[in-house]
């Protein structure tokens, strides 16, 4: 029995062949579900504010037609994914910094006389906030962590960690409204004027409630981080316990550069500053709502983001570089740019299979199909006051699992959702406000959200140890996840208890 125990314990599969298995499975279960005919309605609006109903089914890929399609697809759906172009370019930029020296002597003055729970809880703070600028601050944020972590002589799988928690669990947490926010409410809204016509939503419906997640999460996360992980987690191999300290040349190429990326990030600033002589230059004035304007899916930010926080990595660590001497020639800056890109191999194949599963995921319709049905349970459901909101609550954190995607899920359930709430004297904001809750508790812990591989690549990347495999590294999310899931239980039913504004114009009852 020992020596059963001791061969379950060792086989721990790769998170590649993790992968397959689930692509396998689901084209598998795809075929088994057609067969049953199974599929689901929902409420769709139209465009003229009335009702009209959607039928989604699950579609066969377990088929010749539904293999031609994977196969034929493979390659474009691969070349095509956001996160894999966002990651090569953004890396680009940190690897000119690591290499530089720049990292290492900004995160030294900034660690150096604070603790290490406040460096912690800073960087869940920011997580928490950088939401408003969409999935892009995965990109950007998680290998800025570990770094950060490394630097500070800590674990960087503990920074990686507690950045991708933030940020997942904290998808929801938006103190001003961010694009996503703004469509949902959209959508909201729609659903209210199908009981009440003239119906309107503030454009800061949850400034109170976000506020005081925001703050509750980080601390939640903080402690998780330094009481759960940091201690599970050890000592990573890799540290140079060398003591740290600054030359002078290094505070001035220190001083130089961080001048230098103030300069560059005062001139995008005043480009995105409505009715600025000659400024305003890269927002969207197609949009109505400043953040549309902003973080639109047309606007300049959205589809440029990447390239402009690689631009200021750039800025830094080649000022650093060139007056501290590190970079002295064409060589050290080739080299430079191509330092984070040395273990890149990996990272590629992790992509390649996790891309593919999502995509084939989202082809079957399996996801939309479940959350069309939850939307219907809930409206015929019979329930009101708390028990409908916490059923709303539960059936949108598992609807996530499988359609992780805001919009595609809201666009299902307020049809249905927003009027029941209305009907039961809950508000439309109340009702999305619930959703996103929920989101937050999940969205962390399913390998179909797009930016969960950019998570899992750089715990490979940085792992010394035996193979944690897909599911070994969704572990470390759970506890963040039953800690967002307590706090914001606590956080709903005292608004809806009391009856406290959510935010400017907003209550849980209508």
């Amino acid at each position: 029995m020992k020596r059963i125990k001791r061969i379950r314990e060792k086989v721990v599969l790769h998170p590649i062949i993790t992968f397959c298995f689930l692509i396998l499975g689901t084209v598998v279960l795809s075929g088994i579900l057609t067969l049953f005919n199974v599929s689901a309605t929902y409420n769709a609006i139209t465009s003229n504010g009335s009702y009209v109903k959607e039928l989604v089914t699950v579609e066969n890929l377990f088929s010749l037609s539904g293999l031609k399609f994977i196969f034929s697809n493979a390659v474009s759906n691969f070349a095509s994914f956001t996160p894999l172009s966002m990651l090569i370019i953004t890396l680009f930029g940190i690897g000119i910094m690591d290499k530089s020296g720049f990292l290492d002597s900004f995160f030294y003055v900034l660690t150096r006389k604070v603790s290490k729970r406040t460096v912690t809880f800073v960087l869940s703070f920011i997580c928490i906030i950088a939401s408003i600028a969409g999935d892009l601050s995965y990109i950007v944020l998680i290998p800025i962590a570990a770094l950060l972590f490394k630097y500070g002589k800590r674990h960087p799988k503990a920074g990686i960690i507690c950045a991708f928690a933030s940020l997942s669990c904290g998808i929801g947490i938006n103190i001003f409204m961010s694009s996503i926010d703004s469509t949902l409410l959209g959508y909201s809204t729609e659903g209210a004027n199908l009981l009440i016509k003239e119906y309107s939503i503030s454009t800061h419906p949850y400034l109170l409630v976000m506020s005081i997640a925001a703050v509750f999460l980080a601390f939640i996360n903080t402690s998780i981080t330094e009481k759960v992980i940091v201690p599970k987690l050890g000592k990573y191999e890799g540290l140079d316990e060398e003591e740290d300290y600054l030359t002078k040349k290094e505070k001035r190429g220190l001083l130089i550069a961080s001048f230098a990326g103030i300069i560059y990030l005062l001139f995008f600033i005043y480009n995105i500053i409505p009715g600025a002589p000659f400024g305003g230059n890269f927002l969207d004035y197609s949009q109505k709502l400043y953040i549309d304007k902003l973080f639109g899916y047309n606007s300049f930010f959205n589809q440029g983001f990447v390239f402009v926080v690689t631009l200021l990595f750039f800025i830094l660590g080649f000022t650093y570089g060139i007056v501290t001497k590190s970079i002295k020639n064409q060589k050290d800056f080739g080299d430079a740019l191509g330092y984070s890109l040395d273990k890149i191999g990996k990272v590629l194949v992790l992509i390649f299979f996790a891309s593919s599963l999502i995509f084939i995921f989202k082809k079957t319709n399996i996801g939309s199909v479940v959350a069309a049905n939850f939307a219907n349970a809930i409206s015929n459901s019979g329930f009101t006051g708390l028990p409908l909101v916490l059923l709303l609550f539960v059936f949108g954190a598992v609807a996530t699992v499988l359609l992780p995607g805001s919009v595609n899920k809201w666009v299902i359930f307020s049809g249905s959702v927003v009027p029941t709430f209305m009907s039961a004297g809950l508000s439309p904001e109340f009702a999305t406000l619930v959703f996103r809750a929920g989101e937050c508790v999940t969205y962390g812990l399913t390998p179909l959200m797009a930016y969960f591989v950019i998570y899992l690549a750089f715990m490979e990347l940085y792992n010394t140890n035996d193979n944690e495999g897909l599911f070994g590294n969704i572990k470390y999310i759970i506890p963040y996840s039953l800690g967002v899931l307590a706090m914001w239980l606590v956080i709903i039913i005292l608004f809806y208890i009391i009856g406290l504004p959510l935010g400017i114009g907003a209550y849980p009852g209508l």
